[in-house]
């Protein structure tokens, strides 16, 4: 493994909040707050969807597989409830940007994505299942200015290839950061393949902006080794309370698994160096009162 100086550039945090907010704005402002103030992650993220525009009519008007986690009696009704607007993401935004904390959120669809483009945002996401929605990605590289992330769960190493090669054919690919993630939840760690990473980093490397990595497993261990091997961006989902009603919670960090992942990154950055000279300064004691002597 070759270092330089942005291999040891420091990981940026996201704590994603997702729709762990219950659709309610005073908690997703709590969690920025603590993501910020407490935990000190660089990014929070929420999502947006037009679910008219994302869901079947038969898919809108099912009961949702899980009711004990629904927030309607249909699945559409569920993700109405759990949906900011546009003026609301607009006070989140403000928000963030009050506590010095970035705002980003992912897309799902074209008028999604038209909606949070207008806040001009510093980064916009997209998720796994929508790394393929080519009418969406040409529209926000033609149109949005700011850094374009994307998963890459459930996508095909060909799928991957031809989303680069679109990026490169817009003049955007230097705004692409591109994510290792295994689109599971929980996903058990057999299934990280944190050894992705380095596949994108030789691929794709010198093609796009960074690589990052999007977990959905449990702990922090896997997303330390992730630094190591080069994601410059870790992604988590986060929430306040993991037993709390909703799809999302059991598989997010509560505020001091994301404190922890965010010390430990750091310190791990600081470790990961040569040594400036033989014998460091810390050594030089020990050396003249232990060294053996010839």
């Amino acid at each position: 493994m070759i270092f330089n100086q942005n291999y040891m550039k420091e990981a940026k945090v996201i704590a994603e909040i997702g729709c762990n907010h219950k659709g309610d704005i005073e908690i997703a402002k709590e969690l920025i707050k603590v993501a910020k103030i407490f935990c000190g992650a660089d990014v929070v993220k929420f999502q947006k969807r037009n679910n008219r525009e994302l869901l079947t009519e038969e898919q809108y008007n099912t009961p949702h597989p899980n009711p004990s986690n629904s927030y309607g009696d249909t699945y559409g009704a569920h993700r109405e409830f759990l949906e900011f607007n546009l003026e609301e993401n607009r006070e989140l935004k403000e928000y963030c940007e009050d506590l010095g904390i970035v705002y980003s959120t992912s897309t799902w669809d074209l008028t999604s994505a038209k909606e949070i483009a207008s806040l001009e945002p510093e980064l916009i996401k997209i998720p796994s299942a929508c790394n393929n929605n080519y009418e969406m990605l040409g529209w926000l590289c033609e149109n949005y200015k700011g850094e374009i992330h994307a998963s890459t769960g459930m996508t095909s190493k060909q799928e991957i290839e031809d989303l680069v090669s679109f990026f490169e054919s817009k003049g955007r690919n230097k705004d692409l950061v591109l994510y290792n993630c295994t689109s599971g939840y929980p996903v058990p760690f057999e299934d990280v393949c944190l050894l992705e990473i380095t596949r994108l980093k030789e691929e794709y490397g010198s093609r796009v902006k960074e690589i990052g990595f999007s977990g959905h497993h449990l702990g922090i261990s896997v997303d330390i080794a992730a630094f190591t091997l080069g994601a410059k961006w870790i992604e988590r989902h986060y929430t306040l309370d993991r037993t709390w009603k909703g799809t999302d919670h059991a598989a997010s960090l509560e505020p001091e698994g994301v404190r922890r992942l965010v010390r430990d990154l750091k310190a791990v950055n600081k470790a990961l160096q040569f040594k400036e000279k033989d014998i460091l300064d810390i050594e030089q004691v020990q050396r003249e009162k232990l060294k053996f002597r010839k």
